[in-house]
């Protein structure tokens, strides 16, 4: 049976305590020797810059698995072509940990339209080409060649999101699980202090990695399926058998079996359907152990892991950081770490189940969130060690500003939960979705010694914010730099319904608060909507009616994003299958609109900037298509001039990428 997962304090601690705290942990030979270590417990190879801070991946785990007396150390953007990078810090004693960092490198290193990016926020000197495609299978291949039986455990969003037979963007076609590419022992799918902690005391205690098979949040390769539970076949859809199999056990638990990677790959409904199982096996108190063949192995992934409680987080938040870079990189900028280096990350999850989006998928759906005290600790931390400070505190936020300590009110009801979205359609009855918690901890926040303001930059769920007036009010008033981003992505009900977001008249009831507010501070404050162009769902018509909508509240966009199908997304499987994957698959039915190819992907891209000479070329044929000449000419009432290019327009208000966690210029 799937037990919960030990509290992370509660384990004694290794041996290797006795050494203490590293300053940093080490990435050279000589960083060792001055800690006085002959060898490194665990090493992590990742494809970041190493920055000690919360917000690093690396630094995360390296910290944890230090307090619980392990000796880490970082192998920091490796050079790939050969296995000596790989060697540098010797043999480790338990295993390699292998990242590819904070960002999947393939998103970071291609743009939304396939082509190479020639920068990397997480470099220092913002240089690209630091870290190879496909990062995770690269740096354990190379983990191998260094050691032939060192032990791989493979990770991060990369990982997480690669975790079973997936659609690949860039490849155009249906990947392998990772787990086989990369020849890893164990995948940690997640936010993995839980898993990572309870593997390394395991493999610490003489337990054989291949022997591991029970921690939540893993996956693993096997040759037999475990007896230990029963199969609910849903390698097939229902429609093409005769009879669904399940065998329910009284003593043993279920796990599913879905398509096979063979399956998935060759058949497009057999992929939207397993991707729709996936999304549905997400609550960490109901999901069940997942079963997909790859030819004769299988992966077996577990359930997710139960999320941290308060407490937890704040003792992960609070390990000794020295919140900068490592001291190898001098003053070189790493313009990631710059961006949040007087911030403070409060909380983890989204219950919002934005389809495109995957942090669902990695961080889960329960929130996760900090103390107040540990996050105004925090903000002293940064006040007190941090250079550079001038008294402003850049975000308190996570994945979605106004989330923190949001959960559902009934904990039976959480437990058998299956929702996609807890706002989606409309806001669920069981959600509190009372803010005043969050405007206490912006009034301490500011109230702090030596903190002249604190801002607001993470992206802002609004249908939640109008919920609670108040917080509306003193969000604009107190914590507003003069713009504020949010995201409905679309006006339109036809992709707005397959992205999973609310109508613009939620928007419309947003803005009114946002500018009656902004009136009564005295300020001139300006909303900066964020939107995606073509996403699954969306037609040329839809695209033109946002358009029609920019131009008529005065808009024009300066950088847009165009939909980039990331691993496992469920837009991504819409994107690929062509099926809604938001309801039963069925071969006949469920079709979506699926924008595929350069110009049709250009096209909307172009509706979004309709004021640029460069497209008008584009739309002017696009709307002679559709029958809308009425459109084109030299008038207010039109989108685009008649004849010509002309001059550029400068955009009225600076209107950037839309808040994904993807890079700029996409």
């Amino acid at each position: 049976m799937y037990q919960p997962q030990c509290e992370l304090t509660e384990y004694r601690p290794y041996w290797a305590e006795c050494f203490g705290v590293a300053p940093f942990l080490p990435t050279s030979r000589a960083e060792m020797d001055a800690l006085g270590w002959d060898s490194c417990d665990v090493i992590i190879v990742t494809g970041d810059a190493y920055v000690d801070h919360p917000s690093f991946g690396m630094a995360v785990i390296g910290r944890v698995l230090e307090a619980q007396g392990f000796r880490v150390g970082i192998i920091a953007q490796p050079d790939w072509q050969s296995k000596d990078a790989f060697t540098a810090l010797g043999r480790p004693n338990l295993y390699f940990g292998v990242a590819a960092g904070n960002m999947d490198s393939m998103i970071n290193r291609y743009t939304a339209d396939k082509k190479i990016r020639h920068d990397d926020a997480y470099t220092p000197g913002n240089v690209g080409g630091k870290r190879p495609d496909r990062a995770v299978i690269v740096y354990s291949q190379r983990c191998r060649e260094a050691y032939a039986e060192v032990n791989i455990v493979i990770g991060s969003i990369e990982a997480s999101l690669r975790r079973i037979a997936h659609f690949d963007y860039w490849s155009e076609k249906v990947r392998r699980s990772v787990l086989l590419d990369a020849r890893a022992d164990i995948l940690l799918y997640g936010n993995a202090e839980r898993a990572i902690v309870e593997l390394t005391h395991r493999i610490a205690n003489g337990e054989a990695i291949s022997e591991i098979k029970d921690i939540r949040g893993s996956a693993y390769l096997c040759s037999t399926l475990p007896n230990s539970h029963q199969l609910i076949n849903e390698s097939l859809l229902a429609e093409d058998r005769e009879q669904v199999v399940k065998l329910v056990g009284d003593e043993r638990q279920e796990a599913v079996l879905l398509p096979s990677f063979e399956a998935v790959r060759d058949d497009k409904s057999l992929y939207a359907h397993a991707s729709r199982i996936l999304h549905r096996e997400t609550n960490p108190h109901n999901a069940k152990a997942l079963v997909q063949a790859h030819g004769v192995r299988y992966v077996w992934l577990n359930p997710p892991p139960i999320p941290l409680s308060s407490e937890e987080m704040d003792w992960v938040f609070g390990l000794p950081y020295q919140r900068v870079p490592h001291p190898e990189y001098g003053d070189a900028n790493i313009p990631a770490y710059e961006m949040i280096r007087f911030s403070v990350n409060i909380m983890r999850g989204c219950f919002g189940g934005c389809t495109f989006c995957s942090i669902t998928e990695h961080e889960g759906r329960i929130i996760q969130s900090r103390s107040e005290a540990s996050i105004l600790e925090e903000i002293e931390a940064i006040r007190d060690k941090t250079p550079g400070f001038t008294g402003v505190v850049s975000d308190l936020g996570g994945p979605t500003a106004n989330m923190w300590r949001l959960a559902c009110k009934d904990k039976e009801t959480e437990a058998s939960c299956r929702r996609l979205s807890c706002v989606y359609p409309t806001i669920c009855k069981n959600l509190d979705t009372d803010q005043t918690p969050l405007i206490s901890l912006y009034r301490k926040a500011r109230s702090l010694d030596g903190v002249k303001k604190v801002l607001i930059a993470s992206g802002l769920r609004y249908d939640l914010a109008v919920e609670t007036p108040e917080y509306v009010k003193e969000l604009v008033t107190e914590h507003v730099g003069g713009y504020l981003k949010i995201a409905p992505e679309h006006t339109e009900e036809g992709p707005l319904s397959q992205m999973m977001k609310p109508g613009i008249g939620t928007y419309d009831k947003f803005k009114a608060m946002f500018d009656k507010y902004s009136t009564e501070a005295g300020k001139k404050q300006y909303l900066i909507p964020y939107f995606i162009a073509g996403h699954p769902g969306t037609t040329d018509q839809d695209m033109l009616n946002l358009a029609l909508w920019l131009k008529e509240h005065g808009f024009r966009a300066d950088q847009v994003q165009n939909f980039y199908p990331s691993p496992m997304a469920s837009a991504t499987a819409m994107y690929h299958s062509g099926k809604d994957t938001l309801h039963r698959i069925q071969r006949d039915t469920g079709k979506v609109d699926t924008i595929r190819g350069t110009r049709s992907r250009r096209l909307h891209k172009a509706f979004l900037r309709y004021h640029d000479p460069d497209n008008w070329p584009l739309l002017r044929r696009a709307l002679k298509n559709m029958g809308r000449n009425d459109l084109i000419g030299n008038g207010k009432m039109h989108l685009v001039p008649r004849t010509g290019f002309g001059k550029p327009i400068k955009p009225a208000l600076p209107f950037r990428t839309q808040h994904t966690g993807l890079p700029k210029n996409s």
